[in-house]
């Protein structure tokens, strides 16, 4: 007899949380959720998220405790801040955080719970987009105990169309700052393509189809390109989330003395385009620093 699923805390139902929560739901999970945003918790609670309009009241009687958080600031308040959830949590309770945070800052907080609380915590960042986490098919890159693996597994079997561990508490997040690098520069590089592919007189819509196979092809050119084709801009990833986590990046690697001098022209080009007023944007909103400005009418 397998035994019951543990019921699901989940904090923060933005971007990510939103798509997320409502698989999950879709799955048969039960979920209590919460978030700081009326309009977000009001939109999960229309499938069937249990709304609480306190982190603390969300994640009682929960067996995982599921953040996606913006900022490193924000999951070390939601967890040891003065309203935190570290008050409330019990053994065998487990945090399972998808959030993107710094490196030290997650080990240090997977430390203290399990000292002051005697609870896991599992850092599982995440790549794939909103889409993917709407359809259960995240890469989930994970850092955790052993002894806290048998509770999440079943939970990343519905989540994740690859869930990888890399070591303890922190691995996971070691494996999320090498795949922001890399995708801080294939945006900067799309970008330039695209205004380069525009510029030839070519039939620019079909340079996909040609590099198709090829050495440039990739899941985030096939995805990216056409969006700056077409300027579609929507946010399935604000621009000010990747500036977030560049910067978290080249912290990182200087901590390491590891040079990084491509990701840092990424970070300057998005800092850039912050400073447009572009933050809010999606992503591929980057190609707007490489467009020639209107020219005025005479």
């Amino acid at each position: 007899m397998t035994s019951p699923r543990p019921r699901l805390a989940y904090i923060g139902l933005g971007l990510m949380g939103g798509p997320m929560s409502r698989h999950l739901r879709a799955r048969g999970w039960q979920v209590h959720g919460h978030d700081i945003r009326p309009q977000a918790l009001d939109q999960a609670a229309t499938h069937g998220v249990v709304p609480h309009d306190s982190a603390r009241s969300a994640v009682q009687g929960c067996g995982l405790v599921m953040l996606n958080l913006p900022t490193t600031e924000a999951v070390e308040d939601v967890v040891f801040g003065p309203e935190g959830i570290a008050a409330v949590l019990q053994p065998p309770q487990c945090v399972v955080d998808f959030s993107t945070i710094r490196v030290d800052t997650g080990r240090r907080l997977a430390e203290r719970l399990r000292r002051e609380r005697g609870c896991g915590w599992v850092d599982a960042p995440v790549s794939g987009g909103p889409a993917a986490a709407g359809t259960g098919t995240l890469t989930v890159m994970a850092g955790a105990a052993p002894e806290d693996l048998p509770a999440v597994e079943p939970l990343m079997r519905d989540v994740a169309a690859r869930f990888t561990v890399l070591g303890p508490p922190g691995s996971g997040l070691v494996a999320k700052m090498l795949n922001q690098l890399m995708v801080g520069c294939l945006h900067a590089t799309v970008a330039e393509l695209t205004a380069a592919a525009e510029a030839a007189g070519i039939e620019a819509d079909l340079v996909p189809q040609a590099l198709a196979g090829g050495h440039a092809d990739g899941v985030l050119f096939q995805q990216l390109y056409p969006r700056m084709r077409t300027r579609d801009f929507a946010p399935r990833g604000y621009a000010r989330q990747l500036l977030k986590d560049l910067d978290m990046v080249l912290a990182w690697t200087k901590e390491l003395q590891v040079p990084t001098p491509m990701t840092a022209q990424a970070q300057t080009l998005y800092r850039m385009l912050a400073r447009l007023g572009h933050q809010e944007l999606d992503t591929a909103a980057l190609l707007k620093l490489y467009e020639a400005p209107a020219q005025p009418r005479h």
